[in-house]
């Protein structure tokens, strides 16, 4: 069984980059090409890792809720932070993740629908992270648990940062798939150097990231994180495939985070692409690292909180 999911992975991969790599690095970072990008990815996305059957979705404020079949309601609950360089996708092409974990927490998950580049800059969508959840708070759910893909999870670490600093509860627990922790895309860069990543390149991602992140402080402690003024960091887990430049990103974010003192595991998964728990159609790998991840959010879930 082993071989023969390690073919259809490399011929994933291997059609990414004769296929989608091009596409990719050919887009011209503005307007036109970002809605290009979108109309692509939603097609690819809901293609390669549909909604999973029986999963409900409803309208909330800035986003969707999703509940999987065997959803438990109570006090807790997933917010999910979808990626795509803080400018393309949204919490609709995002489902085929979203139902994945609702389902493998048992939990309802409420996927934020954060402003995007380039009409709205930084930090304009941490703000709006951080307003769904404050709102998830006022409405009750005291044991929140946070996920979230590549840009989603460089929101996820500084809403976790950022409660932190003022002194506020952080969520109960992160899972990060790819996860994007330098914006410059320095360390992407150099892992690139290495082996090319099948879907994008660096210079690439990093036109598209820059349409958040211009005219701003990119040494600012909220991208470009350091943890040396906090404590008490979420447990975390990071996932990323060993094919993709982000594997640096994730690297690094692990090293910055056990420093800090924090519970981070690791995962770098040999021959898989950028979010490869995304493409459940074509990647055997992709539903066990997902299992993996809802596992980690539930363990750290606390029993019991103290009332507000």
């Amino acid at each position: 069984m082993r071989p023969q999911n390690g073919l259809r992975t490399g011929l994933a991969a291997a059609l990414t980059s004769v296929f989608v790599r091009p596409i990719a690095n050919a887009i011209p970072a503005n307007r036109a090409g970002v809605a290009f990008s979108r109309a692509f990815i939603a097609s690819s996305l809901w293609l390669a890792s549909p909604p999973l059957k029986g999963s409900r979705v409803e309208p909330g404020i800035r986003g969707e809720w999703v509940r999987a079949p065997e959803v438990t309601e109570g006090n807790a609950v997933v917010l999910y932070l979808h990626g795509s360089g803080y400018a393309l996708c949204s919490a609709r092409t995002h489902r085929g993740l979203t139902t994945r974990v609702s389902a493998g927490t048992g939990l309802p998950v409420f996927a934020c629908e954060y402003r995007l580049a380039p009409r709205h800059r930084f930090p304009s969508a941490a703000d709006d992270v951080r307003a769904a959840y404050d709102r998830l708070l006022d409405q009750g759910y005291r044991r929140i648990l946070v996920a979230g893909d590549s840009a989603g999870g460089h929101l996820a670490v500084d809403l976790a940062a950022q409660l932190l600093r003022e002194r506020k509860d952080p969520p109960a627990a992160l899972a990060l798939f790819s996860p994007l922790f330098d914006v410059t895309f320095s360390l992407a860069a150099q892992r690139e150097r290495m082996s090319p990543d099948p879907m994008i390149s660096a210079a690439a991602a990093a036109r598209l990231v820059g349409l958040y992140t211009v005219d701003a402080d990119l040494d600012s402690a909220r991208l470009r994180f350091a943890f040396d003024d906090i404590k008490g960091f979420p447990p975390t887990i990071i996932q990323a495939g060993g094919l993709e430049m982000l594997a640096a990103d994730a690297i690094e974010l692990a090293r910055a985070l056990r420093r800090a003192g924090a519970d981070c595991e690791l995962e770098v998964v040999p021959g898989q692409m950028h979010v490869f728990q995304a493409l459940t159609r074509f990647i055997p790998e992709a539903a066990p690292a997902m299992e993996r991840a809802c596992r980690f959010l539930t363990g750290n879930l606390p029993a019991i909180v103290r009332a507000a």
